[in-house]
């Protein structure tokens, strides 16, 4: 992408929806993200000793490179899991789309 601008996507997931909900409004409200994506999914994984097959909620939030570090923490902090997947993945977005990012992650709310 030439004209591509850097943000950050981090997921995570959770056991409910109201869960995934509940972290996608507040890290949205508190502009750590621009976005927050909320996904059902199923995880099959070993955990303690034993192959499980559930399903989960798949979060994908839309951030800066600067909030990011912000973001994870406050993750770990509110998180319901006691082992929390939480994975940060640079990206490229045109550079219209990683301005609005960037707006949404200000200090101080401006129009888009």
């Amino acid at each position: 992408m030439p004209d591509g601008a850097s943000i950050q996507m981090v997921l995570t997931t959770v056991g409910s929806q109201a869960d995934a909900q509940r972290l996608g409004r507040q890290m949205v409200e508190n502009r750590l993200a621009s976005c927050a994506q909320i996904q059902g999914i199923e995880s099959i994984y070993d955990w303690d000793g034993a192959v499980r097959h559930e399903p989960e909620w798949r979060l994908l939030f839309k951030t800066t490179p600067g909030r990011s570090a912000a973001l994870v923490t406050e993750l770990r902090r509110q998180h319901p899991y006691r082992l929390p997947a939480i994975v940060a993945l640079p990206a490229r977005a045109t550079a219209e789309f990683a301005q609005w990012v960037a707006q949404n992650c200000a200090s101080s709310r401006q129009a888009s």
